[in-house]
């Protein structure tokens, strides 16, 4: 059973300026040919290699027309599958363990600019200035329009201390944003646990790595040690853009029954086809042993609030789906990113691999998490004024080629009349620092705590208006007024 920690796929939220995700080592060459090869379709791509070769006004590389062959077709597929060169490939297995070298943004692709999915805690990027929905047109003066997306974030990479200048088009903002940069070795911290106010926990996972499990195991087990009186825990998994997945079954497994299903998966190899316990076969390697075996078991009863936001991805919202499936916990915040695909790593070559999107995540009650997201079962903003910062983001559902949900269950893309509410937001969120998570002014943390002690919660509009829809049905229903329900509903 040890083997299926190494069967787990990427999930880190696409292509990341120094993001970590799981590997799968597995030499292409030992996989059988499902179908024939379309030797007409190969007799043209050797032809358009030859009249390169040939007729093209420059002499150009072998290897190069290959391999920009290959990431072409990979990169064709979806945004989170990619050709990984000998250099992106070294940097994926170091950045598994929560350390690289960038300026530390999550990025995506978008009319052929990189824009910004959300700044990285503490990172160079995020000290900077760098806002979510910010599109980088310039790196170092030199435009990016044109470049892949590998590409640019190769530019963005490169040696600690050194510096880079972005170029960024700011929603809001009349004239370009100069932005210089250093790079920096920078290391994620995974887990951050504390209490926030007596008899109330805290535990912030921004990624999940390696050492996620062994790190919150041992953080809990000592704040409950301090404090075994804790009445109330939020997990926050706000910005989590994912990780490897081994982490996510043992963070829901620290807080579910023995056994509980976590996850599933579901794609065209037999091996695809999975479904993943809360059992440490799946989240622990047989040399540490089982790190959530020494947890104090009152943690597995403390009421929970998990925090997510439209920048929960992927690994994080394995997490919150399987607490909201199983009922462990209440799901309070905005509608996560939606990324649910599993990524694995093929390796070619001893320095080259195949980043490839092989299955989609279910959670454990058979719901697709891929363009959908985990809807919570409360809505928040991010502020008491609204979204702010987090209103920008794109989502899963935003991107070009994304994956689609075969049950038809998507969350809703951004649309030409919605123009001015996120030029609102913009202007809204112009002068505001990013939420600092855990700190005096985290609003939805407040909330959180509130919902424990019983007190109101502030929810979002949204929230509010679907639960006014929602009690006009039924009170149509019975041939009666909604007004009643209505303030029930905000609190």
């Amino acid at each position: 059973m040890g083997n299926k920690i190494k069967s787990f796929g990427l999930v880190g939220l696409g292509m990341v300026a120094g993001i970590a995700a799981s590997m799968q080592f597995s030499a292409i060459a030992q996989k059988p040919m499902g179908t024939p090869l379309p030797l007409e379709e190969l007799r043209q791509l050797s032809d358009v290699f030859g009249l390169i070769k040939t007729d093209y006004v420059e002499d150009v590389d072998d290897k190069k027309l290959v391999t920009d062959a290959i990431s072409g077709m990979v990169a064709s597929l979806d945004p989170h599958s990619v050709y990984l060169d000998k250099k992106a490939f070294k940097e994926m297995r170091e950045t598994m363990l929560g350390k690289f070298v960038g300026i530390g943004i999550e990025v995506g692709m978008e009319d052929g600019y990189v824009k910004v999915v959300s700044p990285i805690e503490d990172s160079p990027a995020f000290k900077a200035g760098i806002k979510a929905g910010d599109l980088i047109t310039r790196l170092d003066n030199e435009p990016i329009r044109g470049l892949s997306l590998d590409d640019a974030i190769k530019k963005m990479r490169g040696e600690p201390h050194s510096k880079i200048v972005l170029t960024l088009s700011r929603k809001g903002e009349d004239k370009p944003v100069i932005v210089p940069i250093v790079r920096e070795e920078i290391r994620v911290q995974s887990v951050k646990a504390k209490m926030v106010e007596p008899g109330y926990a805290w535990l912030r996972i921004a990624q999940f790595q390696e050492p996620t499990v062994d790190d919150m195991a041992r953080k809990l087990s000592a704040l409950y040690a301090q404090n075994p009186g804790i009445k109330g825990l939020v997990l926050d998994l706000r910005n989590d853009p994912g990780g490897v997945v081994p982490g996510a079954i043992g963070v829901s497994a620290a807080f579910l029954p023995k056994d509980a299903v976590v996850v599933s998966t579901n794609g065209q190899l037999p091996d695809s086809k999975q479904t993943y316990y809360g059992r440490p076969e799946f989240y622990s390697s047989r040399s540490h042993g089982d790190p959530l075996a020494k947890m104090p078991a009152g943690l597995k009863n403390v009421p929970m609030v998990v925090l997510v936001n439209s920048g929960s991805a992927s690994a994080s919202e394995i997490v919150a789906g399987a607490l909201q499936d199983h009922k462990r916990a209440i799901i309070m915040g905005s509608q996560t990113f939606g990324k649910g695909s599993v990524q694995t790593l093929r390796q070619l070559t001893a320095d080259t691999a195949v980043k490839l999107t092989t299955a989609r995540y279910y959670t454990p009650n058979g719901r697709s998490i891929q363009a959908r997201g985990i809807v919570p079962d409360m809505l928040v903003d991010e502020t008491a004024d609204g979204e702010g910062l987090n209103g920008l983001r794109l989502r899963e559902a935003d991107l070009a080629r994304h994956l689609h949900n075969k049950d038809g269950d998507e969350a809703p893309s951004a649309k030409v009349d919605e123009l001015e509410e996120e030029l609102r937001l913009a202007a809204l969120a112009k002068n505001q620092k990013p939420v600092e998570f855990g700190g005096k002014d985290d609003f939805q943390l407040a909330q959180a705590i509130n919902h424990f002690k019983g007190l109101p919660v502030k929810l979002s509009k949204t929230e509010v208006v679907r639960d006014f829809e929602a009690a006009a049905k039924a009170d149509k229903a019975d041939d009666k007024p909604a007004a009643g329900k209505t303030e029930k509903s905000k609190k």
